[in-house]
């Protein structure tokens, strides 16, 4: 189970360090599939099953609209890969800038720490992720409602601000 830990928050910074050092939407968003991917993996790994199923379909969601969004705008006919000197340049400091970080910041941290979210189980009715989310949205839910107005109106400003002098999807009839 550390190992597999282990390999999943490997991935889960590769995919990261692939959305940070690409300038081209394309493979950026291909890497923001991967790290929410795997991020969903790493949740299911400490026991948050249900959580990371609801935080993946909300990821897919949210990224096709935004990749959508950024292949309609940014078609170059010759976008650079991953394999590119600036791009490989880019990852190879993203990656020293990881590993300089995690080893000023992991000394006192042990493989002991991670413990699943049942772990106690026996004294439990409800699993810990299904009655967080119930917490969410009965503690949050007024938040909830400012969040989706939010989020509609930063889509009304996107949109208004992209179709620039073009009739776009926002005219008046």
């Amino acid at each position: 189970m550390t190992f597999s830990m282990f390999l999943l928050l490997l991935a889960l910074v590769m995919g990261l360090v692939a959305v940070a050092s690409n300038p081209t939407p394309y493979f950026a968003a291909l890497g923001l599939v991967i790290a929410a991917g795997v991020g969903c993996g790493v949740l299911v790994g400490h026991g948050g099953s249900f959580l990371s199923l609801v935080l993946f379909l909300i990821y897919l969601g949210g990224m096709l609209v935004v990749f959508a969004y950024s292949a309609a705008l940014a078609a170059e006919p010759f976008p650079e890969a991953w394999g590119s000197r600036s791009v490989l340049g880019y990852v190879l400091v993203y990656l020293l800038g990881v590993g300089l970080v995690g080893s000023f910041l992991g000394g006192g941290w042990y493989e002991g720490s991670w413990v699943v979210v049942d772990g106690l189980k026996e004294f439990s009715v409800l699993r810990g992720d299904v009655s967080g989310v119930a917490m969410m949205y009965s503690s949050g839910g007024g938040m909830l409602v400012i969040c989706a107005w939010a989020l509609l109106l930063t889509l009304l400003v996107v949109l208004e601000l992209t179709r620039g002098l073009s009739r776009g999807a926002l005219r008046v009839i």
